[in-house]
């Protein structure tokens, strides 16, 4: 091994979890602090349904999902809606167009006095 590159070793790392539990292990660090450990952890404690109810994901995502469905419904009625107004609005400057040159040609054809 080469010198002065490896950090210290601490062969009695205390380890402390916020329940309140501790043991010692080894480590790079003296004192490491965790969040849950085996001790406290539903699944180990057998307490599943403890997990099950902080959890709620894939209620949350079927909401989420459910809510851009509805929004991906609505856009697309909107859009079949501005369709039809502008299919509309074209037919409309048809019919215009067709009445302006009937207007000229019968403007064309009429006897001069």
């Amino acid at each position: 091994m080469k010198k002065d590159i490896h950090p210290e070793y601490y062969p009695e790392a205390k380890v402390v979890c916020s329940c309140g539990n501790s043991w010692t292990t080894g480590s790079t660090r003296p004192e490491i602090r965790t969040d849950i450990c085996s001790a406290c952890h539903p699944f180990f404690t057998g307490q599943m349904q403890r997990l099950v109810d902080r959890g709620g994901q894939v209620e949350r995502f079927q909401r989420r999902l459910e809510q851009a469905e509805g929004l991906r419904e609505e856009a697309n009625e909107r859009l079949q809606s501005k369709e039809q107004r502008r299919r509309a609005r074209q037919l409309v400057e048809i019919v215009d167009e067709e009445d302006v040159e009937a207007i000229d040609l019968n403007e064309d054809n009429e006897p001069e006095e």
